[in-house]
């Protein structure tokens, strides 16, 4: 797509937002897109795609949970038993199943960082995790870890998943709902990454070490 088509998609699909969405729920949208955007270049994504499911993250989630679960059941994407007992998740997959199939939108990579905003997996693509990332850090977040969180995510995208994880975890814990397979997975999953780049660190290290003698 030329650069003048994804501006003129871009600027469609915010129109439909403002219109489908409450302002504060838009505003979340575009600064979601916007911190998408800016962790894209930072961490080698695509920054329009990271645009475009930063945008469209949230389009279905002021939708009565009756028109999310039939989006959701007439969608591609499997659903967990978990989260279909968590209703408030629910609009990952309502809105990546709206853009699939009422927007066009076919890109794998944008389906998913809008499917996995909420839950998270292990072994997420970069553009999953910029966007999961995206969410928690935009300019509208207030909550007491999100300084820390927009600090961290500058300097260690991996550690700040897994803390992300972490908190998110807890806040689950302390509602009492159901926790998502998928969400214990990806804690798992960013818990082992980084022992094991701490270890190969560690080796580099007695390696240098030896060499030095």
């Amino acid at each position: 797509m030329s650069q003048s088509n994804q501006n003129e998609q871009i600027r469609s699909l915010t129109a439909l937002l403002k219109a489908r969405l409450s302002k504060k729920r838009f505003t979340h949208s575009v600064n979601v897109a916007r911190a998408a955007f800016a962790l894209a270049e930072r961490w080698g994504a695509d920054p329009q795609k990271a645009y475009l499911a930063g945008l469209l993250h949230d389009c279905c989630k002021e939708l009565p949970f009756s028109e999310q679960e039939e989006l959701m059941r007439g969608g591609p994407f499997a659903v967990s038993d978990a989260e279909w007992l968590c209703k408030p998740v629910w609009h990952g997959v309502a809105a990546a199943s709206y853009m699939h199939a009422e927007l066009g939108i076919e890109d794998e990579e944008i389906l998913g960082a809008a499917r996995w905003h909420t839950v998270g997996r292990a072994d997420m693509t970069r553009l999953e995790e910029i966007v999961y990332m995206a969410d928690l850090i935009s300019a509208d977040r207030t909550y007491r870890d999100v300084e820390r969180f927009r600090k961290m995510v500058q300097n260690d995208l991996e550690k700040a998943m897994l803390c992300a994880f972490e908190w998110a975890i807890e806040s689950v814990l302390k509602k009492e709902t159901p926790l998502p397979v998928s969400t214990v997975e990806a804690y798992n999953y960013y818990l082992k990454k980084l022992a094991a780049r701490s270890e190969g660190k560690a080796e580099q290290k007695a390696k240098s070490a030896e060499s030095r003698k």
